[in-house]
């Protein structure tokens, strides 16, 4: 359901359908820890900046920090009283915020495990969430259309972001934090002002849901995954369309750039995680990573080099 780079790129962390947080090696493949804990399907997690601890939620609606040195469970956060659909941290590491099925956004402090704020204003799923690059906010999108930002101290909300026409399933801040994208069953990606709430543009391509987005580490790019088994890129200052690649077989249900710009990760209901690098003005596959049984991969995120090893691997060439 979920995986995510550690910040020096040599581990990654997926949670599964096993009800199970795994900790592999990103150069072999080879298997760490295994953190068991969770009694229902694990459906997002995310490495602390200081790569020491992980967040997961899971369907048994409940957040849990793991130190993954040791393997020992941490904090466990209970509260929410659906599926929590999606977790991140604080960039000081010191706060975590998670996303549920109850509708609500829940704000805690992680070392000492408590609640500090219930954000509640969505009006049906929470399905992403994200913390701004300074601190300061929160966003959130959701089941009934719309993404809202939130003061990360008072828990007041600032904006809400109205434009899709469908249940919005992924939000993202750009590096810079002055914009945000959101993805929707619209079809569309949509990009925002981050403080006034106004929209700036409408990314339109994709011929069925998108499900992802993300931005590139200069803020002059986006990508995003979609139902229409593609990633597309654009053009984040002219909104412009940019290459589709072609190859999953199934829903892409998540996407991220590499800091460099070059390279793109993506995970998809086809059962594989594919990198791959821009070489001139063409996309080359590195690697397509592929996983016995069924997973959906919805939260990926890149912090380093390329993704090397794997149980196979399988070299193509993308088109633009």
């Amino acid at each position: 359901n979920s995986v995510a780079w550690s910040p020096d790129s040599k581990l990654i962390v997926s949670g599964g359908n096993d009800k199970k947080v795994r900790v592999w090696d990103s150069k072999t493949g080879n298997a760490g820890p295994v953190l068991e804990g969770h009694t229902g399907s694990v459906k997002s997690v995310a490495w602390s900046p200081d790569g020491k601890l992980v967040l997961s939620g899971s369907d048994d609606k409940k957040v849990r920090v793991w130190n993954v040195q040791s393997g020992k469970a941490g904090p466990v956060l209970e509260g929410h009283t659906a599926s929590v659909s999606s977790v991140a941290w604080s960039p000081d590491g010191r706060q975590i915020v998670s996303g549920s099925w109850d509708k609500t956004v829940r704000v805690w402090n992680v070392k000492i495990g408590a609640l500090i704020h219930v954000l509640e204003a969505h009006t049906d799923f929470v399905n992403g969430v994200a913390w701004s690059p300074d601190g300061r906010r929160i966003a959130s999108c959701s089941a009934d259309w719309s993404v809202i930002i939130w003061d990360a101290e008072t828990g007041k909300a600032e904006h809400t972001l109205t434009g899709h026409a469908a249940v919005v399933s992924g939000v993202v801040w750009s590096p810079d934090g002055r914009q945000i994208a959101s993805s929707s069953d619209d079809n569309s990606v949509r990009v925002w002002d981050a403080e006034t709430g106004e929209m700036r543009s409408e990314l339109e391509g994709h011929t069925d849901g998108v499900t992802s987005v993300a931005w590139s580490g200069d803020n002059s790019q986006l990508v995003s995954g979609g139902k229409d088994k593609t990633v597309r890129l654009w053009d984040a200052q002219t909104s412009s369309a940019g290459p589709a690649l072609k190859g999953h077989t199934d829903w892409v249900t998540s996407v991220a750039w590499a800091p460099d710009g070059n390279q793109i990760v993506s995970g998809s209901v086809d059962k594989t995680v594919r990198v791959w690098a821009k070489t001139g003005d063409r996309w080359t596959t590195l690697w397509a990573m592929p996983f016995s049984g069924f997973i959906e991969l919805r939260d990926v995120s890149w912090t380093g080099a390329t993704v090397s090893g794997a149980a196979k691997s399988i070299l193509e060439q993308w088109n633009q």
